[in-house]
């Protein structure tokens, strides 16, 4: 009995219940994660790449953001830069006055008072930015945004302090109406004020270019696509002669009329 029990045990393996339930898992590990696994690389993919575009969207409108903004700040600082070379000239054309009144004429009295710092700005940007605040939230930089919103403030003072001031001067007291007149007006409170405001913003945006490294050879490629774009659709100067005309033959109809209408 011993030695059939042992010969049967040769020729047949017996299988036990827990090696074939080891078996039958091991497979399964195998087999049924492979699905979820892919689907799971697909779906991250798919977000990631989302994610991806929507970062690279983002920076882009950072970028034409900042450029736009730095743009009108280099602007402003050309117009100030030019106002206060006009002031210089102005003292120039006093001190050779002085020195020879005779040269007193109409034209030095034109020339004087368009030398005269005026208001030349545009506060579209500066509207644009400081009212939005989802422009703000793009560029996502504090110190960025503080110095932009302490430049445009000093253009405000400079606009009141220099640019207002010069024109009631100018409304009120007509300083260039003779030689004397002309040598008695003070520039200096002009220029310094103006030189002051121009330096102060000058660091400004100087620090505005470091903190979003921008560099001068992008402002002024900046500048000449504007320009480009400002260039490429001209006003259409024949239109606007043909629709002035029309204007104006409608004003004549009208005032013949009335006239018209008077006699009768």
């Amino acid at each position: 009995m011993q030695h059939y029990l042992t010969h049967q045990d040769d020729e047949h393996q017996v299988t036990h219940p827990q090696e074939s339930a080891e078996w039958q898992w091991n497979g399964f590990v195998e087999a049924v994660p492979v699905i979820p696994f892919s689907h799971s690389v697909s779906i991250a993919l798919t977000f990631g790449t989302a994610a991806i575009i929507d970062n690279n969207k983002k920076q882009k409108e950072k970028r034409e953001i900042v450029m736009m903004v730095m743009y009108d700040m280099y602007n402003t600082l050309q117009t100030i830069e030019e106002m206060d070379s006009n002031l210089r000239e102005a003292m120039r054309l006093q001190r050779e006055l002085a020195e020879d009144t005779t040269k007193y004429d109409m034209r030095m009295k034109v020339r004087m008072s368009q030398l005269m710092p005026l208001n030349d700005f545009t506060e579209t940007t500066e509207r644009i930015f400081s009212t939005n605040i989802e422009t703000i939230n793009t560029v996502g930089n504090v110190f960025f945004t503080e110095n932009v919103t302490d430049f445009y403030q000093g253009r405000d003072y400079y606009e009141k302090m220099v640019c207002d001031s010069a024109m009631h001067v100018l409304q009120d007291s007509s300083p260039f109406l003779t030689a004397k007149s002309t040598l008695e007006f003070s520039f200096i409170d002009f220029a310094m004020t103006g030189n002051e405001f121009f330096f102060s913003m000058q660091q400004l945006f100087n620090q505005c270019k470091q903190m979003m490294d921008v560099s001068d050879e992008e402002i002024e490629a900046y500048r000449k696509e504007r320009e480009k774009i400002k260039n490429s659709n001209p006003i259409d100067n024949e239109a606007r002669e043909k629709s002035q005309q029309e204007i104006k033959r409608l004003d004549d109809e009208l005032q013949a009329a009335k006239e018209k209408l008077n006699m009768e």
